[in-house]
């Protein structure tokens, strides 16, 4: 697998050391493993940022004072405001002991339903997986080609010769039906719709003063007919 090689220098421990290594634009690091020292070392800015956005696996060959150790980038800490690397921890791959790291997976083909117009939605792309150091991936090919609209694709469709360590129920890729838009109103729709309410209320004023006129002539009607009735 391609990794790329990391030229590291020893460092001092502590808080002091640590911002003017900082200054330096480069980053505190710690290197360990189950047949390594704890060992403080520190690497360019640069370098860590390479393996960090880097679409592959994590792994690196780290050199420092004619010692070479073949790691995978464990954990790191950025800046909360400006996402710089604050430091890293590196871990020395065992030969015949697994490692368990994050891989970054490479969606392969267009989907079937994406050619009749539907969205295809990625929703994860990395896994984390055991695997043993000479077996590390450097990318996970899933070919989805095959996804129809209403398809997705989960853990469980996966066929690997690895541990994977994500959970079986994590949606990989869905392809949805397409959203229908719907047009903008024109002004000329709106005055359309607004004079057809107020057509409507005048055609209800009228209708109410049709019933109240009729009404009120019953009510007379009512009542000169009761005077003759009464005389």
């Amino acid at each position: 697998m391609d990794a790329p090689v990391i030229e590291a220098q020893p460092r001092e421990t502590g808080s002091k050391a640590a911002r003017e290594i900082r200054n330096d634009n480069r980053v505190p690091c710690i290197l360990y493993g189950r047949t390594v020292e704890s060992t403080p070392l520190q690497i360019p800015i640069a370098a860590l940022n390479k393996l960090i956005y880097r679409r592959s696996a994590p792994v690196a060959q780290v050199e420092m004072n004619g010692d070479t150790w073949n790691c995978i980038l464990k954990d790191y800490d950025l800046h909360p405001l400006t996402d710089r690397p604050l430091h890293a921890d590196f871990q020395a791959l065992e030969e015949g002991d697994e490692v368990t790291l994050t891989v970054p997976l490479n969606y392969t083909g267009i989907p079937v339903g994406q050619q009749n117009g539907g969205d295809t939605q990625q929703i994860a792309r990395e896994l984390t997986i055991s695997v043993l150091p000479e077996n590390i991936p450097s990318q996970i090919e899933v070919d989805i080609s095959e996804l129809a609209i209403g398809n997705s694709l989960h853990v469980y469709d996966l066929e690997t010769d690895y541990e994977i360590k994500t959970s079986r129920d994590q949606t990989l890729v869905t392809v949805v039906a397409p959203q229908i838009e719907t047009a903008p109103t024109t002004e000329a729709e709106e005055e359309e719709e607004e004079l057809t309410e107020e057509e409507i209320a005048e055609e209800g004023e009228a209708v109410d003063t049709e019933e109240g006129e009729a009404a009120e002539g019953e009510d007379e009607a009512g009542e000169g007919g009761a005077e003759e009735e009464y005389q």
